[in-house]
């Protein structure tokens, strides 16, 4: 009996499907109305970075107009998108 990789390889490429489907990004843009400290502060609240991660990602958004400050499925993101929000920042998941 002959088998081929075939269904393997469709197996396969619909786990990766999957995979990033479930995987999304909250986007932080830049304004010209939070401060680098509100910033900070409030990722390091509501994305559990550390002061560092805060900081760069902070600089980021700052000089590049956005950056992608945490990733995970639609139903772990959608809480800390919307008390990103609550604290005046924009973002959104991606």
């Amino acid at each position: 009996m002959r088998y081929e990789n075939k269904p393997f390889e469709e197996s396969e490429e619909l786990l990766t499907e999957v995979a990033e489907e479930t995987e999304q990004h909250i986007i932080l843009y830049n304004d010209d109305v939070n401060t680098f400290e509100h910033v900070i502060a409030t990722l390091i609240r509501v994305c559990e970075h550390t002061e560092e991660q805060a900081h760069q990602c902070s600089l980021i958004v700052h000089y590049k107009g956005k950056c992608s400050v945490k990733t995970g499925s639609y139903e772990e993101l959608k809480p800390r998108c919307s008390a990103l929000l609550d604290a005046g920042l924009n973002a959104e998941i991606h």
